[in-house]
This record gives C-alpha cells, structure tokens and sequence, in this order.
C-alpha cells in the first residue's frame, strides 16, 4: 500500500490529513481500521528516512573532521 519513494513531507501531510479525519469523526469503524493501518506504515517510512539521514548527517560531518 505504501507509494513508492513518498518523501518525508508527504508522508508527514498524510498523517496529519488522516488524524484530522479521526479527530472530526468522518471515519467508520471500517475506514478507522485501514486508516490506522496506513498511518503506521506512514510513520515506518519517516522513522527510516530519519535514521537515514542522521546517519548521512553523522557520516558528513566525520569526513569534515578528518
């Protein structure tokens, strides 16, 4: 289900378009359940895109210092 190379801002608007459906009360007990689903993967991706780049951060600034 997750789009391919979403970006984190993308992924990040996702979220918070899905919680302001929660929070209005526009989903039923069946879209809740999806949408709940597609929120974790959404925040699988940004917790690995930003691992990703602090690690790229720390790998910069360690070729900075040598």
């Amino acid at each position: 289900m997750a789009k391919k190379n979403i970006t984190y801002k993308e992924a990040i608007t996702e979220i918070e378009e899905i919680i302001e459906k929660i929070d209005n009360r526009e989903l039923d007990v069946d879209e809740l359940s999806k949408n709940v689903n597609r929120v974790s993967e959404l925040l699988k991706i940004c917790k690995t895109k930003l691992h990703k780049t602090e690690e790229d951060v720390k790998s910069i600034l360690n070729d900075i210092d040598e």
